[in-house]
């Protein structure tokens, strides 16, 4: 894989990983348990998911500071 395709692969992992953790949160909002050990663990998830996919992005190297060639 080149660099873009291992951007866009990584890249969806780490949006899948905080799409669930989100839909787990928002769960637990509707059926109004927004208090307790199962809402702190949903809190947490959420916090990591959203921190490594706010890493990936900030990440020196990122692939999308390179230019991207022209599609001919």
């Amino acid at each position: 894989m080149n660099g873009i395709d291992d951007f866009r692969f990584k890249s969806h992992h780490l949006l899948i990983e905080l799409d669930a953790a989100t839909s787990m949160m928002m769960q637990l909002v509707s059926s109004k348990e927004v208090v307790g050990a199962g809402w702190d663990a949903a809190a947490l998830r959420h916090h990591e998911a959203f921190e490594a996919w706010s890493d990936f992005l900030n990440f020196p190297e990122s692939p999308l500071d390179e230019p991207v060639p022209p599609v001919h």
